[in-house]
């Protein structure tokens, strides 16, 4: 199963402290709306979002439909595929996009450590 691309989401007290260390790191902002509390920054292959007030804890986040790079895919698994492949899997999940829906969405679910993943499609 494919998940997409894949990113922690860091909840972070303070944006612009957190976009200054990780810049020290190495990573170069890509993506985000600073006024909004979110960046996304990435380092070669890794990519990392800070977001602020946004989350109460970490996130694994993956993208289906996306490359590491945040390109458009040709072909991927819709989050509704994947909403039944992990359901008949038996898991969990705690936010369900709707299956008779297309396009962009989102599933949550949780490892046994509670740890929040996210799938979320943006295509």
């Amino acid at each position: 199963m494919e998940l997409g691309s894949f990113s922690v989401s860091l909840t972070v007290e303070d944006l612009e402290a957190s976009r200054a260390f990780y810049a020290k790191l190495g990573f170069v902002e890509v993506h985000g709306e600073e006024s909004q509390g979110w960046l996304i920054l990435r380092n070669d292959q890794c990519t990392i979002g800070l977001f602020q007030g946004m989350f109460d804890k970490n996130i694994l986040t993956f993208n289906p439909g996306w490359n590491q790079e945040g390109e458009t895919l040709g072909e991927f698994a819709d989050i509704r595929e994947l909403q039944k492949h992990l359901k008949a899997e038996g898991l969990t999940l705690i936010k369900e996009p709707d299956e008779s829906g297309s396009g962009p969405d989102s599933l949550t679910l949780v490892d046994p450590d509670d740890n929040p993943i996210l799938i979320d499609q943006h295509v």
